[in-house]
């Protein structure tokens, strides 16, 4: 392992024994100075100078002591080596190879850390590719690209010496008003789950552990309002909340979960055994590591008033099956070592996630006597390049496949060569608008106003006139924001007038803590575009100029007041590519296929609701308020037509433990190349608790040339129609059921149905989880 002689020989150094004997052998020999030291992380580099990428950064920010004293007993975790400051990738690897050398020759076992880092929206590090946010994967509903992603990402994580990612995030959005909706892939769990599973698989298959965030409800948190309580009942936590990370836990392999913030119905996850113990381990047979959310044990005393102390906040942690506690030591260091030497606390619970820590840090040769601290990048001694071609490449593919087409009235898109282009707007001429708050640029980037962006990146002006060469762009940026108006209005209107087509980008700008107006901690009060964004809109509708709007934006926003737009687009924080993407729909270069993960309200005050409502949820005489969406879930245009005919199902009747297949033919009946996403739906219109009208059961991305028909083919098992009934058990009930399939959830081109048969079946964490798709 290295050269210290206290580990020359020792049994469990040796990888040809058994990894639980392994463990089992160096447990044995730790004091428990040396135990809690790798259920601990530390944040190297991390100043209280710094703006805060995590809530109460600073209010933490305490003294520790010196990195030899600090690390003598081991460490854990290394926390964000990478994605703390702008550094250049490959200075960032010989530092985290040094700093792994002097722990292991500073402490007495020499075993080496884990280090982790970010990777939402790409890794989180400077000059690396930054792809679109995860609320653009779902736009694409493409698991396949999702999971090309994720493999670049690990293989760019585990080049560098990183160990572990902390993503991908399978909040399911309950509310759009919530900050970190940018960060989540949808509105509907089936979505989240296959295009969460994907990016894990993707991850792990590079050999870096995955983390599943945030177990669990953290979405679903009161209006909207980051780490504010959750108030849902167990049906809804189990149905919709839950089956992401089963998905991705089953489906992608993952070895780590992070635990949410926010408490459910009193009780805060990080606090509740019944939740990651009894559920995650005991019931879904989890056997990697459960981490804290950025110091979310100290939280259970500052924030939740549920411990008087620090180490009275690490006992109800560690009982409820918290492994290890991040970013940094301040609960699980001496605080919990106290109560442990007193009894307070069983030494046992110690080991148990000591256990879990090691068994990982084992099967990632950690504990190996030939363990060498250099990373292939280190060895390889040559420039890393974080943003190449390739990565470019398929970013520009992601773009391109994630924007969504929402209006276009009398074909006023694609452009037919206009002249004079006037583009408008706060976003227009701004690259940070195209990402996301995990993005470097984003999360970090901002603070450093002096170091360069680290990647090259196009506004959505400079991609415009690079798309339309012969057309004369004008522009103006009319309003900042989130700013007030200070006369820039007048101007953008003067210089629209004097165009063709007006393109107005608007939208958002990501950010951290109130920094920006999407992003962790930046919620919305209500769904109006920030700032007077709104009022440059409806004066630009008013300027007798055709406007296109584009929305740059990590939140769906209300545009029913502004009818008179000739086309809108819709792009969720899009990445580096995501200009070029978003010029080349507008050109008709690119044919738009991306279908909406989150329905668009008409009113600011329409939501908070999602399209997985039941019946009294939606429009009707009971009450004057009508939450139809202006655009429902799962809607896009695009440049060419599809149609659906031939609507065909294997049987009337299906067991309550069989499979049925549900067909049908999708023909583009226009003029162009095209690619459709077939969406199918259910609905269980008699059931013992009350159902969604509809729900997604299946989709695919079918491409077709013009004229070309396909053959759909969706297998649907009957554990796909399971729910939580009256007794809190998930069960598949006999009875009939509606099937609808479609290009939207309200879009609904052929239905049908069938009757499933036999008794009452109970169902758990085994059950079928996918709808296999066949393409004929």
């Amino acid at each position: 392992m290295h050269d210290d002689s206290r580990t020359t020989g020792a049994a469990w150094a040796d990888p040809s024994r058994p990894v639980d004997e392994r463990v089992d052998l160096v447990v044995r020999d730790m004091t428990i100075e040396e135990k809690l030291a790798q259920l601990v992380g530390v944040w190297v580099g991390v100043s209280s100078d710094d703006a805060e990428v995590a809530p109460a950064q600073h209010e933490f920010s305490e003294p520790l002591p010196s990195w030899a004293e600090l690390t003598k007993p081991g460490l854990g975790q290394l926390t964000r080596v990478f994605g703390t400051r702008p550094i250049d990738p490959l200075v960032g690897a010989r530092v985290l190879a040094e700093t792994q050398r002097k722990l292991v020759a500073g402490s007495r076992l020499g075993i080496p850390a884990m280090a982790h880092e970010e990777c939402l929206s790409g890794f989180t590090a400077w000059q690396a590719t930054v792809f679109p946010t995860p609320l653009a994967w779902g736009a694409t509903f493409d698991p396949a690209i999702v999971e090309r992603m994720a493999t670049e990402i690990g293989g760019q994580l585990r080049d560098l010496g990183v160990h572990q990612g902390l993503a991908p995030v399978l909040d399911v959005v309950r509310d759009p008003r919530w900050g970190r909706t940018e960060e989540s892939i949808g509105e509907d769990p089936y979505l989240v789950g296959l295009l969460g599973s994907a990016y894990t698989r993707g991850l792990e298959s590079t050999g870096v552990v995955a983390t599943l965030k945030h177990f669990a409800g953290y979405s679903a948190s009161a209006a909207g309002r980051n780490h504010a309580p959750v108030s849902i009942g167990p049906r809804e936590f189990a149905d919709v909340v839950l089956p992401p990370f089963e998905m991705a836990l089953r489906l992608g392999g993952a070895r780590s979960v992070m635990q949410s913030y926010a408490d459910v119905d009193g009780v805060p996850p990080a606090a509740n055994p019944v939740l990651l113990t009894d559920l995650l381990r005991d019931q879904w047979g989890f056997r990697g590591v459960l981490v804290s959310d950025y110091f979310a044990v100290s939280f259970l005393e500052t924030a939740h008033g549920i411990a008087a102390s620090p180490g009275q906040a690490a006992a109800l942690a560690l009982a409820a099956g918290v492994d290890v506690e991040l970013p940094t030591v301040r609960c699980y260091g001496e605080p919990l070592a106290d109560l442990v030497r007193s009894g307070e606390v069983p030494e046992e619970l110690v080991d148990r996630a000591l256990t879990y820590v090691l068994r990982q840090k084992c099967e990632l040769g950690l504990l190996d006597a030939d363990w060498e601290p250099e990373s292939p990048a280190v060895l390889r001694a040559e420039p890393v390049d974080l943003d190449p071609p390739g990565l470019r490449s398929l970013a520009r593919t992601m773009a391109e496949r994630s924007v969504v087409l929402l209006d276009n009235h009398r074909g006023s898109l694609p452009l037919e060569a206009p002249p004079r282009i006037a583009v408008v707007g706060p976003c227009a001429d701004e690259v940070l608008s195209l990402m996301g708050c995990y993005s470097f640029p984003s999360h970090v980037g901002v603070q450093h106003p002096d170091e360069p962006l680290g990647v090259e990146v196009a506004s959505v002006l400079e991609a415009i006139r690079s798309e339309f060469p012969d057309a004369d762009v004008v522009t103006a940026q009319g309003c900042t924001v989130d700013g007030p108006d200070v006369g820039g209005l007048a101007e953008a209107i003067r210089v629209a007038r004097s165009a063709d087509v007006c393109v107005a980008v608007l939208g958002d700008r990501a950010g951290l803590f109130g920094r920006g107006t999407s992003g962790e901690g930046c919620d919305a009060e209500d769904l109006t575009l920030p700032g007077v964004q709104a009022d440059l809109l409806a004066a630009l509708v008013d300027a007798d100029v055709p406007v296109v709007l584009v929305l740059v934006a990590g939140r769906p926003y209300a545009l029913g007041d502004f009818p008179g737009t000739a086309a809108v687009v819709q792009a969720f924080f899009p990445g580096e590519e995501g200009a070029s993407a978003i010029a080349g729909v507008l050109s008709g270069r690119v044919n738009p296929s991306g279908k909406l993960p989150v329905q668009v309200p008409k009113g600011p005050g329409g939501q908070p609701t999602t399209y997985l409502h039941a019946k009294l949820g939606g429009p009707g005489g009971v009450s004057s308020a009508d939450p139809t969406p202006l655009y429902p879930f799962g809607h896009g245009l695009s440049y060419t037509t599809f149609a659906y005919d031939a609507l065909e199902l294997s049987g009337a009747e299906v067991p309550t433990d069989g499979e049925i297949t549900i067909s049908c033919t999708v023909t583009n009946t226009g003029p162009r190349s095209g690619t459709e996403i077939v969406q199918l739906y259910l609905h269980d219109p008699v059931a013992t608790v009350t159902r969604p009208v509809r729900q997604l059961a299946g989709f695919t991305r079918v491409e077709l040339d013009a004229g070309q028909s396909r053959r759909v083919s969706f297998r649907l098992h009957a554990d796909r129609t399971s729910f939580t009934g009256v007794a809190g058990h998930r069960i598949v009930e006999p009875g009939a059921l509606h099937v609808l399939v479609g290009a939207s959830s309200e879009d609904i081109r052929l239905t049908g149905g069938f009757d499933l048969v036999g008794e009452t079946r109970r169902v758990g964490h085994d059950r079928v989880l996918t709808t296999e798709v066949v393409l004929d």
